[in-house]
């Protein structure tokens, strides 16, 4: 058992590793096979189908990135400024992980929209995980517990959800062009101070 657990966890490993070279579309089974040392025949076993262990992945990967986001929050004081320098050092950790390593994993992301168009599975996936994105992005920039005031959680958290998608695919298109992190912050404040003036 232990070892189906392993094979499990590998070829999860494997493919997040598919996502940051290759993309959603273009990664086959044969590919996270190939990736995590595990046969393509443990893809159905442990996951029905290639496409359940990629939706797994990409929501596994940006849990991750939340975790992470978080613990250099702690570690920068985040948790205790205004929302608006909490924003914008979001922001800077954010432009910095689509700019990293892993942004293949954020422009796997952007292919998932018209992907899910032509896939039930996929468009499923997507629309069970709106809300749960949602909140957990104005849990993390607002401090609002959707527990405590689901609401609120739900509705500050579209406008980011709805913010963060858009800010994907402006910085993909054109990174040179993306907007900095001081940038979005300003923007936001003068936002905010035109819609209460």
């Amino acid at each position: 058992m232990l070892l189906a657990m392993g094979n499990r966890e590998d070829l999860l490993a494997g493919a997040k590793r598919c996502l940051i070279e290759k993309g959603y579309a273009r990664t086959t089974a044969r590919d996270v096979a190939a990736a995590s040392g595990v046969s393509l025949a443990a893809i159905g076993y442990h996951f029905g189908s290639k496409d359940a262990l990629m939706n797994q992945a990409v929501f596994e990967s940006v849990g991750e990135w939340g975790e992470e986001l978080q613990r250099v929050l702690t570690a920068e004081g985040g948790h205790d400024v205004a929302p608006l320098q909490r924003f914008e050092l979001i922001m800077r950790q954010t432009l910095a992980a689509f700019g990293g390593p892993t942004g293949g994993l954020w422009r796997a992301q952007l292919e998932l929209v018209p992907l899910a168009q032509h896939n039930e599975q996929l468009h499923a996936f997507l629309a069970g995980i709106q809300d749960f994105a949602a909140s957990g992005l104005a849990e993390l920039f607002l401090g609002i517990s959707p527990a405590e005031d689901p609401h609120a959680a739900r509705a500050a958290g579209a406008v980011l959800h709805s913010f963060f998608v858009g800010l994907m695919a402006k910085y993909f298109i054109n990174p040179p062009a993306a907007p900095t992190a001081r940038e979005l912050a300003d923007g936001l404040r003068i936002l905010t101070e035109r819609m209460h003036g």
